[in-house]
């Protein structure tokens, strides 16, 4: 047997170690044809876990392994894995038709489609199939592969046990989940760097779900497409990430070729990269990524899986997500740790941090495996990540108003306060306005003067409304939209009415 021959020349690092015996402890004890999931975080080294069990498991049993992927780049990088432990394998690919020789091997790495296509040829059949291995478990194609491998135990792999389709729950195919050591363990005993999470408040009024549960990329593409939310990528990246590797993620082909034109203008070194590129561009660019000390690399999301380039310095989410998994794989990009290297950034344009909490925060994947529904249904909806903004005026805007003693007007306070006296609540805004007014007359020569700077209060006028609305339960688009033309107007009419006074 080839595996014999081989010699192993990786090693586990103790918590892997100790997973090992809890996988194979569940193989032991429970009967042919039980499936069992395994959680690992992104950067803890799963391929390396499953390939020694894979080692393990032959070398005990005498059986053979199949190890599925759902990439292509994932099958190579799967088999080259192996074989750094020894494991002799065979990589079942488009070009692999029939299966001649299956007895020289007692290892298969495939792609799932393409294992798919061949068993239901039946020109493929691999016997004396004891363990099956399903690399990024949480996928729902692996399914369709379940009923040929009903005698081998089935081992899923994954960072997230939580399927992408509501409808397929994966207790309903797994029936024992072991948890491996979570993210902040990971980040103490320095297997995975530390991100710094910086996170911008985003309205993301505009955006539609779709029919799968997160955001339409068509939404998605106009609203991260406008020139505003360019503008505050730019100035994020400027602020925080300048100078570093960095990742842009992004939910549409369409932003991703804005965000690329809109760097270059501003003369940073960018590349774009999404699923059109061929094979040779695709790793002519991660050639240049790897290589260039101030690499911007803006994709879609493309290299969530597969792709492991541990001098990424900064990740920044330019979309909103409502998908727990993708929110933890892009992360999990800029979290290999290099020996220079043991934290990285992480800039959030979409709420996300609102939405699923701090990375390396705890979860709690037995109740989210054994209770999806109710997770995903309590996941935190915009409005309600809204109602917790802050609005901060900015330094630059700040300045502007320099010559008056107190730009900050709490408008909840204000409610309270009106309330409290019995008194109609429209008169919190009114008094909004005049505080508004006030500080452009303060920091104004004319009125045409004060009626710019007005303008540039924009952003805070609609935090302003926001805020009132929730304080009046009365939060409908439309309402606030009218609100704001409201207030403008009469600021306006406010700022004319005062310099008509000083005359």
């Amino acid at each position: 047997m080839e595996i014999q021959k081989a010699i192993k020349k990786k090693t586990l690092y103790d918590y892997q170690e100790e997973d090992l015996t809890k996988i194979f402890e569940k193989i032991h004890e429970l009967p042919p044809g039980t499936n069992i999931l395994y959680q690992l975080p992104t950067g803890g080294g799963k391929t390396v876990v499953f390939s020694e069990i894979a080692r393990k498991y032959i070398q005990e049993t005498g059986k053979k392994v199949v190890v599925l992927t759902h990439r292509i780049e994932l099958s190579g990088q799967t088999s080259n894995m192996l074989h750094g432990f020894g494991v002799a394998n065979k990589i079942i690919n488009s070009d692999v038709k029939e299966l001649y020789d299956q007895n020289d091997y007692m290892c298969f790495v495939a792609m799932v489609e393409t294992l798919n296509n061949r068993l239901q040829e039946e020109k493929v059949q691999i016997n004396n199939i004891g363990l099956v291995i399903i690399d990024e478990a949480h996928y729902n194609s692996f399914r369709k592969l379940f009923k040929y491998f009903e005698e081998a135990n089935i081992l899923g792999v994954t960072a997230t046990p939580l399927s992408s389709n509501i409808k397929l729950p994966m207790k309903d195919h797994y029936k024992h989940l072991i948890i491996g050591k979570s993210i902040k363990s990971l980040i103490e005993n320095r297997f995975l760097a530390k991100a710094n999470l910086y996170n911008y408040d985003v309205s993301l009024r505009t955006l539609k779900i779709g029919i799968n549960g997160d955001y339409t990329v068509k939404s998605s593409d106009e609203f991260y497409g406008n020139q505003s939310m360019l503008g505050k990528l730019v100035s994020a990246y400027e602020e925080l990430a300048k100078g570093t590797k960095t990742l842009i993620f992004n939910n549409g082909i369409s932003t991703s070729l804005y965000v690329h034109e809109t760097f270059k203008k501003a003369g940073y070194n960018i590349r774009h990269l999404d699923n059109k590129n061929t094979a040779s561009e695709r790793k002519e660019i991660l050639d240049w990524f790897a290589n260039t000390d101030d690499a911007i690399l803006t994709s879609v999301s493309i290299l969530t899986t597969g792709f492991d380039e541990p001098t990424v310095e900064s990740i920044i989410l330019n979309r909103a997500t409502r998908s727990l998994t993708l929110y933890f794989q892009m992360i999990g990009r800029g979290s290999r740790v290099l020996p220079n290297k043991d934290e990285f950034n992480v800039i959030d344009m979409g709420n996300n941090v609102a939405r699923f909490g701090p990375w390396d925060s705890p979860v709690d994947w037995q109740e989210i495996f054994h209770f999806p529904d109710f997770y995903l249904e309590n996941i935190k909806n915009d409005e309600d990540i809204e109602r917790e903004f802050v609005y901060e005026m900015p330094d630059e805007l700040k300045a502007k108003f320099s010559k008056s003693k107190n730009i900050h007007f709490d408008v909840k306070a204000e409610y309270k306060k009106v309330f409290a006296q019995g008194l109609k609540s429209k008169l919190v805004l009114e008094r909004s306005i005049e505080q508004h007014a006030q500080i452009c007359v303060e920091n104004s020569v004319d009125v045409f003067d004060a009626r710019i700077l007005a303008k540039e209060l924009k952003e805070e006028i609609a935090y302003r409304v926001r805020q009132y609305s929730y304080c009046i339960m009365n939060n409908t688009k439309n309402y606030k939209e009218w609100l704001e033309e409201d207030y403008e107007r009469k600021l306006r009419s406010s700022i004319s009415r005062k310099f008509a006074a000083m005359m």
